[in-house]
Formats: C-alpha cells, sequence, structure tokens
C-alpha cells in the first residue's frame, strides 16, 4: 500500500504527466489493523467512512495551533501538513468490511513524504490529537454542521 501511495503521491506532484495503473493492495483485516496500532506505529481506526473522516481531519487541522498544510488530495485520501519543524503527510484510508468489522471504517495515520511509515513524537502527537477530536467533529459531519474544509 505504502509504494502505491508514493507512486499517487508523485502523479498528483506532477512528477508524471502520464498516469500509470496502480493496482490498490488489500486493505487489512480489523485484527491486522489492531495489531498495527498495538504495535505503537500511530495508526488508528475510525468507525467511519473515509470521506467524512477526510473531511473531518481537515477540519480539525485548520482549527490546530501550529499545524498547516500544504497540500491536500482528496482522492487520495491525504493533507501534507507541517507540524512542529516537520513536514509529513495525514492518510486517511478506507478499510474494507470483513466478518469482524460490519460497518464502515477508516485508518489514518502518519507517513513521510516518500511513502514510508512515520513515528516521529511529532506524528504521533497530532494523531493522538486527531483521535482524540474526530468523533466530535464527525458528528458534527453527521448532522450537517460542517463540511469540507473551506481554503
Amino acid at each position: 500500500m505504502r509504494i502505491a501511495f508514493a507512486a499517487a503521491l508523485l502523479l498528483v506532484t506532477g512528477c508524471s504527466s502520464t498516469p500509470s495503473k496502480v493496482e490498490p493492495q488489500p486493505a487489512p483485516t480489523q485484527s491486522e489493523a489492531d495489531k498495527a496500532v498495538d504495535a505503537g506505529r500511530g495508526e488508528f481506526t475510525v468507525a467511519a467512512g473515509m470521506n467524512d473522516t477526510w473531511n473531518a481531519v481537515g477540519q480539525i487541522l485548520i482549527r490546530l495551533d501550529g499545524v498547516s498544510y500544504e497540500m491536500r488530495a482528496q482522492m487520495l485520501g491525504i493533507y501534507t501538513v507541517r507540524y512542529r519543524g516537520e513536514r509529513f503527510i495525514i492518510l486517511t484510508r478506507g478499510l474494507l468490511a470483513s466478518s469482524e468489522r460490519k460497518g464502515l471504517a477508516t485508518e489514518v495515520g502518519a507517513l513521510w513524504l516518500d511513502g514510508k511509515p512515520n513515528n516521529s513524537a511529532a506524528a504521533r502527537d497530532l494523531l493522538k490529537q486527531l483521535q482524540r477530536r474526530l468523533p466530535d467533529e464527525l458528528a458534527l459531519i453527521a448532522a450537517g454542521g460542517r463540511g469540507k474544509p473551506k481554503h
């Protein structure tokens, strides 16, 4: 998935004018996602669709002190952010339903600009803030109170 993401990111940033076919990697099962979170990689899962999660993340980012973003791409589910002197990507990725997970779910994580997992202190802190604030923001979006970030 990380390689496919890096390839897609290169297309978005203009490094290639001819889109290449990138086959999506299968999403991890709930137990694999849980293992990733337990391994301390900073990723977490929310019980919401990717579109709403991406919008909610954007709303939170624009209101957090010390966070700025340089680029966003809804189709890729990403925000390129600057936080605590670091530049990295916040990625939202919809997860497939499984026998263990029946409803919508989205994984939120951090990557370096080269697509490798980012487990820096800044990324972990920002993800913790997002994880804490996402339930309330998702509830506002579901109630029609907020939409796409305005920039």
